[in-house]
């Protein structure tokens, strides 16, 4: 009995310690492998046996062989992954969205600024090819950096929809991965043992998983998780992976968005909804950093070129006709949700279409229109850049556009997403080609009298607007010294009278008449005469070139109206587009510190991770000798019990 007894004992001791020393070579094999959890056996002494002479131990059991898991350090760890990864995401698309801005030379602000500095020789010279030619070519270099920096914004918009895709596939593979996982792990329900290596890869992947969309996980009474993403869609129930697909976005066809297939059904997930993970990080950028920048993009394209075409129709070319525009820039959009109200040819009801009315009052913005649930016959309109919200009815101005709204009226549900300057760079083009279409003349230029007293000379002629008619003569006649004058407006031709009237001169402020102003240095008197009329050699003109040449300083990019309708702000083309780069730039510093912060973050919740779950191989080494010890001392004990028991076989013999 005795002998039998400790030989069970010497057993039980040898599997134990054998046991653990698989388990320790187990640990010891993937040390490096990710996601792994350190293993122990766990051991509980055996029930011992009831004798006259009290309990006699009956050795150890092996219980079960547990995981180094902590609940809590691996969902903190997973949360810090994908705030890491959404972080790191947006800075890499940020540090490429500021090569699109360079400095210098090859930006889009020494471009500006040459073609105005290119007025100069024009203005020196305006009969002169080559300086019309040049400046030609500084007008097509402006067009063409537009274009080419739209161009580079489409091409990171598409690597945006190229990296959601293959970030979409990934996720799909990783929780149908998860969910062959749930239903093995399921299949050892009502067991006592846990099968640790397939929680282990389990865990693993919807760590993966968190680095691409944040992710939340309930566990089932049978073992399996469920996966949620977006605010509570599902990814994965128990056996069943729904699938993550990019899709349109539903008011920009132009830009992508997250949506999961639910039998058939894509539901939208918002960038919000998200949470974290590089996916997120993608939309954030997509939708926020790369707006801006397009829109800043296109509030500069449409200020500059339609400000340099305002200042061509003032003035007149080499042949004498009006100048025709030198630039041309992409239309405003107005884009309709792709759920708004069709009819039954599947035609949309509702329309609107846009209209730019001044481009230096454009923002850099888009607009959200929606019909005014307060206002019956209004529409809310809401500029996103700031959330400014107007009431507006159809053909009212906002923003430098006019927003008219088509016939039948939208339905109550339809939305609209205004975008008034965000495709305009890529249409800029230099639209005129011939050299002597450059209006550097004024239609019209002033003279004194010959025979006037006074001091007063011309100090400058300039047009208003495009009224300017030049085959009316206009002359004025002061006729006293107080600035009281006369005016009379003629046919150049016939002499005819057209119009008359009178006026007061004040010293510092323009004459203005029939679409010009002119400012008068020194002091006219009684009798003195100023005429202005046609041009009739433009190419001994420069009026025009010189208004262009100033327009350099001129601040006449994003300019407001405040509550009395006065122009305020504005920055001048090399400011505005200063001030895009410093935008950037602030964009990029911000994001790399987040991405330093949450990085940072990542480490500390890991190495977390590793003290609780990881494999420490100087402790694993120590175990295979103090097991190994174990093992050879229970192989002792079996010797003495075979000993014992032979030498109880032999006295009974």
């Amino acid at each position: 009995m005795a002998g039998s007894t400790l030989m069970s004992i010497g057993m039980r001791a040898m599997f134990a310690n054998n046991a653990s020393l698989n388990v320790t070579g187990h640990n010891i094999a993937n040390a490096n492998v990710e996601g792994y959890s350190r293993q122990e056996v766990q051991l509980a002494t055996a029930a011992g046996q009831f004798t006259g002479a009290g309990f006699f131990g009956k050795g150890v059991n092996v219980v079960n062989v547990q995981r180094a898991h902590d609940k809590f350090l691996a969902m903190q760890l997973v949360a810090a992954r994908s705030m890491a990864a959404m972080d790191d995401a947006r800075f890499g698309q940020l540090s490429q969205l500021e090569n699109v801005f360079p400095p210098g030379e090859q930006g889009l602000g020494f471009a500006m600024g040459d073609f105005f500095a290119s007025m100069v020789d024009l203005s020196n010279s305006p009969g002169d090819s080559s300086a019309r030619q040049a400046a030609l070519a500084r007008a097509s270099d402006v067009a063409d950096r537009f274009s080419s920096s739209a161009s580079r914004l489409d091409m990171l918009q598409d690597g945006v929809r190229n990296d959601l895709e293959a970030s979409a596939s990934a996720v799909n593979a990783l929780a149908a991965r998860v969910a062959q996982l749930n239903e093995q792990i399921a299949a050892y329900r009502g067991s006592e043992q846990q099968p640790n290596d397939l929680l282990d890869e389990r865990d693993n992947l919807i760590n993966q998983i968190g680095s691409y969309v944040d992710v939340t996980t309930i566990a089932a009474d049978d073992g399996s998780v469920g996966v949620f993403i977006g605010g509570g869609q599902r990814l994965v129930l128990g056996s069943l992976a729904t699938e993550l697909t990019v899709a349109p976005d539903n008011m920009d066809p132009t830009r992508a968005s997250l949506a999961i297939n639910s039998h058939g059904t894509l539901l939208t997930l918002s960038e919000d909804s998200l949470g974290g993970g590089s996916m997120a990080g993608l939309l954030r950028y997509q939708n926020n950093d790369l707006v801006m920048a397009r829109n800043q993009l296109g509030q500069m394209a449409v200020a500059f070129a339609s400000k340099v075409n305002e200042a061509q129709a003032l003035g007149i070319d080499l042949n004498g006709n009006i100048g025709s525009p030198i630039f041309d820039v992409g239309p405003p959009v107005a884009r309709p949700a792709s759920t708004n109200a069709r009819d039954g040819s599947g035609a949309l009801i509702g329309t609107v279409t846009l209209t730019v009315t001044d481009g230096s009052l454009l923002q850099a913005s888009d607009y959200s229109l929606r019909p005014d649930p307060n206002n019956p016959g209004m529409y809310e309109v809401v500029r996103l850049s700031d959330g400014v919200t107007r009431s507006v009815a159809s053909g009212d101005e906002v923003d430098g556009f006019r927003i008219d709204v088509g016939t039948p009226e939208p339905a109550a549900t339809d939305r609209f997403l205004l975008q008034p300057v965000n495709r305009a760079a890529n249409g800029m083009a230099r639209v005129l080609d011939d050299p002597n279409g450059l209006a550097a003349a004024y239609p019209v230029e002033g003279s004194m009298g010959v025979d006037n007293t006074g001091t007063a000379t011309i100090d400058q002629l300039r047009m208003t607007d495009g009224t300017v008619d030049p085959e009316l003569t206009a002359t004025f006649t002061f006729s006293d010294d107080t600035g009281a004058y006369t005016w009379e407006l003629r046919d150049r031709t016939t002499g005819a009278l057209a119009s008359s009237g009178t006026g007061t001169w004040t010293p510092g402020e323009p004459i203005e008449l029939n679409g010009f102003a002119v400012q008068l240095n020194g002091v006219p008197l009684t009798g003195d005469t100023l005429t202005v009329g046609k041009t009739m050699f433009p190419a001994s003109n420069n009026g025009n070139a010189l208004a262009m040449q100033q327009m350099a300083d001129e601040r006449f990019v994003g300019q407001s109206l405040d509550s009395s309708g006065n122009i305020v702000g504005g920055a001048t083309v090399t400011d505005a587009y200063a001030n895009t780069m410093s935008e950037i730039g602030v964009r990029v510093q911000s994001a790399r510190v987040s991405a330093n912060i949450s990085y940072s973050a990542a480490m500390q919740a890991a190495q977390a991770q590793a003290a609780r779950s990881g494999v420490n191989l100087d402790e694993e080494a120590a175990r295979l000798i103090q097991f190994q010890q174990g093992y050879q001392a229970a192989a002792k004990v079996l010797q003495v019990a075979q000993s014992v028991f032979d030498t109880m076989l032999q006295i009974g013999a």
